[in-house]
């Protein structure tokens, strides 16, 4: 017997394409390259935490001393398991349906692991500028989420985070730098996938969040140019191979 789909929650936005969120995109990539079947329920900002408490999905965080809920989450009808977190969810993948293709090829979770962290770090340059596109994409209950516990953080209004003009110029100018390093990882790659021809949960992670960028970003065409065109060629190869479809 086929298995149920997997309810799998992701967060709209008011793009044609309504995808844009880069760590769900990393769970969506997932379930696709596992072929594991599932259907996408879509989740406003201010509404996580309720489904979250609903369905019995772990905190991923604490703030102020109180657990946090973010999306991705799944709810595996198959196995009754709630999973939180992208990581640990390709990891549940692999474990519950090994017949399908590996996420994490042997011996390579710890490196996706860094190669993970690293990618978050070179995206510190441009932190900010993709908080402010971003908030222009949301739909109006996720938007005044999202600009109320923004602003909350940073201590200033969403458009003074990288306004048009010298201090965006700086950000995209730190981003590049920031992802040199990245690029020369990257570039000792033998492939078109982070592991040569072979595609992992590593390639879900740098599509990802370049296709949040991609998305959001009204510099992309200037983005897509960095370093020989990488990023944009490997979302492209990801994108190609069938990876980013909806379900």
């Amino acid at each position: 017997m086929a298995p149920s789909p997997i309810i799998f929650y992701d967060m709209p936005s008011n793009l044609e394409i309504n995808l844009w969120s880069p760590n769900t995109c990393k769970t969506r990539y997932a379930l696709n390259i596992k072929g594991v079947p599932y259907k996408t329920e879509w989740v406003e900002f201010p509404d996580i935490e309720a489904l979250a408490l609903k369905i019995g999905a772990p905190a991923t965080g604490t703030k102020d001393g109180k657990p946090t809920y973010t999306l991705p989450i799944i709810n595996d009808p198959n196995t009754g398991k709630v999973i939180s977190d992208s990581f640990l969810i390709a990891e549940y993948l692999d474990a519950t349906y090994p017949g399908k293709p590996t996420l994490f090829p042997p011996g390579t979770k710890p490196l996706i692991a860094a190669l993970e962290g690293g990618i978050i770090n070179a995206l510190g340059g441009l932190f900010m500028l993709q908080l402010a596109v971003t908030y222009s994409i949301l739909n109006p209950r996720s938007k005044e989420y999202f600009r109320r516990t923004r602003e909350a953080t940073f201590g200033k209004k969403i458009e003074e985070f990288s306004p048009e003009g010298p201090t965006r110029d700086a950000d995209l100018a730190n981003g590049k730098e920031a992802f040199t390093k990245v690029d020369g990882w990257l570039a000792k790659s033998e492939g078109k996938f982070v592991l040569g021809d072979t595609i992992s949960y590593a390639d879900c992670v740098l599509a990802g969040w370049f296709f949040w960028i991609k998305t959001t970003n009204p510099n992309w065409k200037d983005i897509a140019t960095w370093h020989n065109g990488r990023w944009a060629a490997h979302l492209e190869n990801v994108e190609k191979a069938g990876y980013a479809s909806v379900h």
